[in-house]
C-alpha cells in the first residue's frame, strides 16, 4: 500500500528507540530543519495509522505518563523496503508551476512571458535566501538541514533552466507565427533588479 512521505518519515524516527506522539513532531521538525513541520493532529493521526497497520506498537508509558510506541519487526521490514525503493515521478509532475504554464501556453491572451519572468524573479529570490541559510549552517551539527537546502537549491537551478527553455520556446513560436517578440527577460540577480513598477 502506497504511503506518503510523512508516514515513512515518522516511522523512521522510531529507528533509535521508543517515542511518544509529541516527541515525533519535534524530532521531525529538527531533523528536516523545519521543512516538514506538522501540527499535532497530523502526527497523532499518522501514529494511529502506523499502529493500526502493525508498524508500531505501544510499549507502556514514560515517567510523565505519556504512551510510548516502538517499531515492530513488520515496521522495520517495511521501513527497509521504503529506503530501498526509488521515488517515482508520479508526484514530481504534480507541480502548480508546471500546471500553470502548461495551461498558460494554450490559453488565449495569457502572458506566458510575464508569468515566466515573475517566476524567475521569485525563484532567484528563493535561491538567494537558501544560499544565505546554507552559508550560516553548521556542517557538523546540521548535516540533514544542509542536505535539505542543497536539494532545494538544485531544484531551483533546474527550475530556472526550465523557465529559460519555456521562454525560448514561446519566442520561437511567436516568430514563426509572425507575432511581435516580447521584451527580453531581466536575468540580473534579484538584488540588482529595479522594484516592480518603479525605477531604481
Amino acid at each position: 500500500m502506497r504511503r506518503g512521505a510523512v508516514h515513512w518519515g515518522l516511522l523512521a524516527l522510531f529507528s533509535d528507540g521508543p517515542k511518544y506522539g509529541y516527541q515525533l513532531r519535534t524530532e521531525l521538525d529538527t531533523r528536516t530543519g523545519g521543512m516538514w513541520t506538522l501540527n499535532v493532529g497530523q502526527v497523532y493521526t499518522t501514529l494511529e495509522r502506523l499502529h493500526r497497520d502493525g508498524l508500531v506498537d505501544t510499549v507502556g508509558q514514560n515517567d510523565e505518563g505519556r504512551t510510548m510506541y516502538a517499531m515492530t519487526e513488520h515496521g522495520q521490514a517495511a521501513l527497509a523496503e521504503w529506503f530501498a525503493t526509488p521515488v517515482t515521478g508520479a508526484e514530481r509532475s504534480r507541480s502548480e508551476l508546471a500546471m500553470k504554464l502548461a495551461i498558460a501556453v494554450t490559453t488565449p491572451h495569457a502572458d506566458v512571458t510575464g508569468i515566466v519572468q515573475a517566476q524567475r524573479v521569485e525563484s532567484m529570490r528563493q535561491m538567494r535566501d537558501y544560499t544565505d541559510l546554507r552559508r550560516r549552517a553548521d556542517p557538523e551539527k546540521e548535516p540533514a538541514w544542509m542536505l535539505m537546502l542543497d536539494h532545494l537549491m538544485f531544484a531551483l537551478e533546474s527550475e530556472l533552466r526550465w523557465l529559460d527553455h519555456i521562454e525560448a520556446t514561446v519566442l520561437r513560436r511567436r516568430r514563426a507565427a509572425g507575432s511581435p517578440a516580447p521584451a527580453p527577460a531581466d536575468r540580473r540577480p534579484v538584488a540588482e533588479q529595479p522594484p516592480a513598477g518603479g525605477k531604481r
